[in-house]
This record gives C-alpha cells, structure tokens and sequence, in this order.
C-alpha cells in the first residue's frame, strides 16, 4: 500500500507543476500584445520539441517492440498523422466566428481590476477573444491528454522501480511548468480572468494522477507496448498541428513577426534543458 502512496504522490507532484507555469505566466507584467507574442511563440516550441524529440520517439519505441522496426516506424507515422487529421476534424466541427483576414478596428482589453491589459484586433465585427480563447482550450485538452499517459507511466515506474521513477517525475515536472504556460496564457488574455487561467491549466495538469488512478484500477492489465505507443503518436500529433494551426498564428497575430520566433526558440531550448538534466 506504502508503494501505491508513493507513487501516486509522485505522479500528483509531477501533474500539479502545471499549476507552476501558469502562476508564472500569470504574475508577469502584461501591459502590450508584445508579451503575448512571445509567449504564445514559447508554448509553440515547448510543444512542438517535446512532441517531436520525447513523445514521437517514445511512440516509435514502444511500437517497435510490439512489431517489430520496419511495422512499428509506420504504425508510429500513421498514429502521429492519425492525431493531426483527429484534431482538425474536432477543430473544423467547431465554428470559427471570425475572418482573421479581415481585420476592422482595435478593441481594448480591460481585464477584471479596470487596467488596460492589451489591444486585440476585432475581425468582422467580432473580438479575436473567442479564437484565443479556442486556442487556450485546446491547449489545454493537448496537455491533458499528452498528461495521462505520462501519468500513467510515471506511476508504474513508482510502483516497479521507485529510484527510476524520481528522476521520470522531476523531468516530468520541470517540463510540464512551461506546458502551463502555454494553457494558461490565452484563456487569461481572452477571459482576463486569471482564476480561468489557472484553473484550465490546474485542470490539465490534474490528468496525470487521474492517468494513475484510471490504470491502476481498470487500463493498467490491457496497457501494452502497441496501446502505448500508438496513444503517444497521435499524442505528438495533436500537440504539433495546435502549435502550427493556433498557437504560431496567433502569436503573429498580436506582435512582430521576430518576436513569435524568438518565443518559439526560447520555448524548445527551455524544453531541451529540462529533458537533458535528468539523463
């Protein structure tokens, strides 16, 4: 029982640091969109690194050891365009109510105290606060999803290996603190509530201890290397196609062309270091 309790706290402290990114994001001065470009750019490159160098590779693994390399790389590649086809289905089934091509005027956003945060551009008569908004939620269901299983793995390895699961959780936590960002940041700037903002990015990270609990009661004798694998790559998928589909174009959107890039970059060396401290 003693091991159980270990390692679902590990998987509750690794989940909650999403919590962290959002209070981060969420105490900086906000005052122009400039801020607001970089860090949609940084929540870009968190999830496009992490995608591409941890998850996508974690997937093809995994699935090479159920079928074998020459198999398991093309049910990989399947599975991680499998989620982007997924994703923008769900996406073209919610309406879009503004034309980003038709920009009319400037509304200014008052947040909850009565200061101005930022000016948003208002398309077709209707506020961009719906699109970020959009974008936030996304985010935030990406970094759920992307969160359960790594829940769930986080709490079979307290379970089997307690000295190898510390260092799974704390890279787990340290990445999982800009992935907070990347949820909260929109839903603040599109509500200008930062109990949402939180909320949303509490909420997501909160679906790594339900991973745990979910496998530990009912997934954990059906989950495999070929379940695994294939939730991963479509994992990755879905993380990809919401940086370039929402979080990029939005960055560009509300700031100068350079600074959505350098958000980017910042976003993936940031993500790169934490997943380097614990190999």
């Amino acid at each position: 029982m003693q091991s159980v309790l270990f390692a679902f706290l590990l998987t509750l402290f690794a989940g909650l640091a999403t919590g962290i990114g959002s209070l981060i994001a969420l105490l900086a001065k906000k005052t122009n969109t400039k801020f607001l470009a970089v860090a949609l750019g940084f929540s870009a490159g968190v999830m496009i690194y992490v995608s591409m160098i941890e998850i996508f590779v974690k997937a093809k693994d995994s699935l090479i050891l159920a079928l074998g390399y020459k198999a398991g790389s093309w049910v990989t590649v399947a599975s991680f365009f499998g989620g982007m086809f997924l994703i923008a289905i769900i996406d073209k089934l919610i309406p879009s109510e503004e034309n980003p091509h038709e920009v009319k005027k400037v509304e200014t956003f008052i947040n909850k105290d009565g200061r101005e945060v930022c000016a948003i551009p208002v398309n077709n008569g209707k506020s961009a606060k719906t699109k970020l908004l959009r974008t936030g939620i996304f985010t935030a269901l990406a970094v759920g999803i992307h969160n359960f299983p790594e829940g769930l793995a986080t709490f079979i390895s307290g379970l089997q290996e307690p000295s190898i699961a510390l260092p799974i959780a704390f890279a787990i936590a340290i990445h999982n603190i800009p992935e907070g960002v990347a949820v909260s940041v929109p839903i603040y700037f599109a509500t200008g509530s930062r109990k949402k903002a939180f909320l949303f990015s509490f909420l997501s990270g909160l679906s790594e201890p339900v991973g745990a609990i979910i496998g530990y009661l009912i997934l954990l004798p059906f989950i495999n290397d070929f379940v695994f694998g294939i939730v991963f790559a479509m994992v990755a998928g879905i993380m990809v196609f919401i940086s370039l589909d929402e979080l990029l174009p939005s960055a560009r959107e509300y700031g100068e062309h350079h600074l959505s890039i350098y958000g980017l970059v910042a976003g993936m060396i940031i993500m790169a270091i934490s997943l380097l401290m614990f190999i």
